[in-house]
């Protein structure tokens, strides 16, 4: 049993483990690549009908009422699978934004065709239409709009994906999602997905999106916002823990069935270290990510550091997974053919999504630095992450981008990348 984890935690774990490894996730990941997304549609039903998409959802609105910790649990089985879609955002951020919201935010007080900057508020959508106005206007939280969503959630009938700059410039597979948000200071809008780029990860497609609609604004929105984003962290961060221990498995595997000079490469010092300080860092990372969610659970002072410090922490492990797991199988490591680039390319995109390393470590020294520390540096003390300002249309994105960056120079305008076509880093 994993450390930290209950006994009914780690057989959960254990049933998703297994469930997945029978249903083909790599072949279903390669296809969802290619612009099919039949196959990894069907996983995602077989993950609604262990509970995975119910687990954020209150128990009120057909959900488990789940802690952060068993969603930290499932996020990262399903990063040592790598399976495909929307994770953070669907089973995390967007059930915790939405349940925030229909829980505790004041009135938006916005009326239909007369909003404070000209856009539509939204209607009554008790009836599960996202597009239904309301002429009156008024008080969204009273009408408990997000409640079909969160019930769609939870049957595994909904995915949810969400834009929040700066840590989220773009919506994740927007295309496969039936609910689409844009987040950003303290409103929550419906969104249409626009130009769609590749991501360096093949099995992930970034959308711009078109605000609409809008759903809530104002300053508790903005505090439910931030809960979400903590939350989409340490999903994010969960699934790295879990596709870090999937390439240290490939790579242990790999070193004991390859030979030279007559013996397994496993047996070298050269290998041996490399893959021990890998286990050394998973295993340091998994207490930060379970310490974050404990946080989270109890609303904690300081959750939001904890979030950040699992970030880096897991971030920093699966990066060197990665990078191990690549030297130890070689060139065969390079191949789209062998399913290591699948987890490869996941760690790298995922590195960079839901806030930089450089972002979580200025949120973690914000908050453990004295004030009078904070003085002579001449800022005050923030828990928002710094703006990261998306590179402009037809501009190809830095080679160590802030957040997770698409080709720009090679939109894909709703297709699927064809094969063989370069990623941009």
């Amino acid at each position: 049993m994993t450390p930290g984890r209950s006994g009914e935690q780690a057989q959960f774990a254990a049933s998703l483990h297994d469930m997945l490894a029978d249903a083909e996730v790599p072949a279903a990941a390669r296809r969802w690549a290619a612009g099919d997304r039949a196959p990894g549609l069907v996983v995602w039903r077989a993950l609604a009908a262990l509970g995975v998409t119910a687990l954020a959802v209150p128990e009120r609105d057909g959900g488990l009422g789940a802690s952060f910790a068993d969603v930290a649990v499932a996020c990262e089985e399903l990063g040592h699978h790598a399976v495909p879609g929307p994770v953070a955002e669907s089973v995390a951020a967007v059930p915790v934004l939405l349940t925030a919201l229909c829980a505790g935010t004041e009135p938006a007080d916005l009326t239909a065709g007369d909003t404070a900057d000209g856009d539509t508020a939204a209607g009554d959508l008790s009836s599960g239409d996202p597009a239904a106005g309301d002429s009156a206007g008024g008080d969204l939280a009273d009408r408990g709009w997000p409640v079909p969503w969160l019930a769609g959630l939870a049957a595994g009938e909904l995915i949810a994906t969400a834009a929040m700059p700066p840590w989220l410039p773009w919506a994740v597979d927007a295309d496969a999602a039936g609910l689409v948000l844009l987040v950003a200071g303290d409103m929550v809008r419906l969104a249409a997905p626009g130009v769609r780029y590749r991501s360096v990860d093949p099995g992930r497609s970034l959308s711009q999106v078109t605000g609409g609609q809008v759903l809530a604004r104002g300053p508790a929105v903005a505090s439910a916002i931030g809960r979400a984003l903590d939350a989409g962290a340490l999903a994010c961060a969960a699934q790295l823990l879990g596709a870090g221990r999937a390439l240290l498995e490939a790579s242990v595997r790999h070193a004991g069935l390859r030979t030279q000079f007559g013996r397994p490469i496993g047996a070298f010092q050269a290998v041996k270290h490399q893959l021990a300080d890998v286990a050394i860092g998973l295993e340091f990372a998994g207490p930060l990510l379970g310490a974050a969610a404990a946080a989270l659970d109890d609303d904690g002072e300081h959750a939001a550091r904890d979030v950040s410090a699992a970030k880096v922490a897991c971030t920093g492990a699966a990066r060197r997974a990665a990078r191990a797991a690549l030297q130890v199988h070689g060139a065969i490591g390079y191949t789209e053919e062998h399913d290591l680039h699948l987890w490869l390319l996941k760690v790298r995109a995922l590195a960079g999504a839901w806030g930089s390393q450089a972002e979580h470590r200025a949120r973690v020294m914000a908050a453990i630095s004295p004030p009078a520390d904070r003085a002579c540096a001449g800022r005050e003390p923030t828990m928002a992450p710094p703006t990261v300002d998306p590179p402009p249309a037809g501009h190809p994105a830095a080679a160590q981008p802030t957040a997770e960056q698409p080709n720009a120079a090679q939109p894909t305008a709703g297709r699927p990348a064809a094969a063989g076509e370069p990623a941009w880093s």
